[in-house]
């Protein structure tokens, strides 16, 4: 925990930093109210222990300008002169208690340890109440019964009460932020907070300041200070999604912050140290954006402490179901919507292409538009059909075509095994040549049980 001390009397100061170091806090000390304004802008703090009588600002205004600077800070004020108003004005204030000088070491470390304990239960009330406020939406559970979302599930499982740095990787629309927002609930850091940082959603130049704070005029328009992402997320997660996007000169101040556990906001030559939980999240091959020189090596082995590779939809042809059943309850609880066994056969052979996301976004738009409480194929939008079963284009691929009884299937798996002779036996140009996205070409490849060594 982090506290605050501002006091005037320089001894006094001196005496009671060093007990509570003594306790383990991480204590900053200041000499008076602006002093403490100032480190309160510069870093955060979960407790403000400060004197009620101070030169220039005294405890309450101290009070008053601390909570609009840092609202959820506790504040515990200190005085020689007691008085009942004084002490009703400070609890009407925020302040959490208040103390009267001269006070012992068990007054002083049982006061603070309330505190604590006050501002954990208030934590882990605001997360239940987001917990509650989330409960049912699709991507606030993982569900699923095939051997692939079990063999997932078993290794978030194992890594979730670590601290290891995690490397999420998978398509788009798999839910790789469903996997580290599950990851954090099961760990030891559930009670704080999880901040989910989209990279690419954010202008570059915006990035720095967003991740690691700002102090005012750092920058045209910081008309105030800031607290970055790493600072708001201290004891809990951070989750840096599309972590390619980040530029080089970013890349070099995240190592460092990874790996020194300490932050300097824009504008500010004041370290903060930060203790959070880092996970990363990708859709893209991080091994050729460093080959490429577009992405640190060091940052990513840094990153890559354990990977996990969400596997896309069309490999959990079981969960499939299960997914509909859970997506309908959401979108029409209470109603007993039933699907056809054509549907869903259909949709059980659909490449999903934008994998739990396109099909949720599919038993949203059938659960809206519906004619009854029965799914059916009627119900699918016109250009469902045109996507659920992608055709590779024709070529100038010889595929044996004096072979009468070739079947679609052999023809199929020879136009993909020429392509990929054709361009020694890189996926991404075979997949290209033959007009189709490159994750379709790999799963087409694993369907067909195709080796290397094939030829045509």
């Amino acid at each position: 925990m982090r506290i605050l001390l501002a006091d005037d009397d320089a001894a006094l100061r001196k005496v009671v930093q060093f007990k509570l170091k003594q306790r383990g806090y991480q204590v900053t000390a200041t000499a008076d109210g602006d002093e403490a304004l100032a480190a309160l802008s510069e870093g955060r703090y979960e407790l403000l222990l400060s004197d009620m009588r101070m030169p220039r600002l005294n405890g309450i205004e101290l009070l008053k300008q601390a909570r609009k600077i840092q609202p959820d800070i506790e504040v515990i004020l200190m005085t020689a002169y007691a008085a009942v108003s004084q002490a009703v004005e400070a609890v009407k204030l925020g302040a959490f208690d208040y103390l009267t000088k001269p006070f012992d070491d068990d007054q002083l470390f049982v006061t603070i340890e309330k505190a604590v304990k006050y501002k954990k239960l208030e934590t882990e009330n605001k997360l239940l109440k987001e917990q509650l406020t989330s409960f049912g939406r699709s991507r606030q559970q993982m569900v699923g019964v095939s051997t692939a979302f079990k063999q997932l599930l078993e290794l978030i499982n194992k890594v979730a009460p670590t601290d290891a740095t995690i490397l999420i990787t998978g398509e788009s629309g798999t839910g790789k932020e469903l996997v580290a927002r599950t990851i954090h609930r099961q760990s030891t850091r559930a009670g704080h907070e999880f901040i989910a940082v989209n990279c690419a959603a954010i202008p570059r130049e915006l990035l720095e300041s967003e991740l690691f704070g700002h102090v005012r005029g750092a920058f045209t328009g910081a008309v105030k200070d800031k607290i970055g992402k790493f600072e708001q997320a201290d004891g809990g997660t951070l989750l840096l999604d599309e972590i390619s996007e980040l530029g080089i000169e970013l890349q070099a101040k995240l190592l460092r912050a990874i790996q020194e556990r300490v932050i300097e906001p824009v504008g500010s030559e004041r370290r903060t140290e930060i203790d959070v939980r880092m996970l990363a999240a990708t859709n893209v091959n991080l091994h050729e954006r460093v080959a490429a020189g577009k992405f640190r090596e060091d940052l990513f082995y840094r990153l890559n402490v354990i990977p996990i590779q969400v596997p896309p939809l069309r490999e959990r042809g079981e969960d499939i179901p299960l997914l509909i059943r859970t997506f309908l309850e959401k979108f029409a609880p209470g109603t007993p919507i039933s699907v056809a066994g054509s549907l869903m056969k259909m949709l059980r052979q659909h490449a999903w292409p934008g994998n739990i996301r396109e099909l949720e976004n599919l038993i949203e738009r059938m659960t809206i538009l519906r004619e009854s409480d029965e799914l059916t194929p009627d119900d699918l939008p016109a250009d469902f059909a045109k996507t659920s079963t992608p055709a590779l284009p024709q070529t100038n691929i010889d595929i044996d075509a004096e072979n009468n009884h070739v079947t679609f299937y052999e023809a199929e798996k020879r136009l993909i095994v020429g392509a990929l002779d054709k361009f020694g036996w890189n996926r991404t140009k075979a997949a290209a040549y033959l007009n189709v996205p490159r994750h379709i070409m790999i799963y087409r490849i694993k369907k067909f049980g195709i080796h290397h060594d094939e030829t045509v």
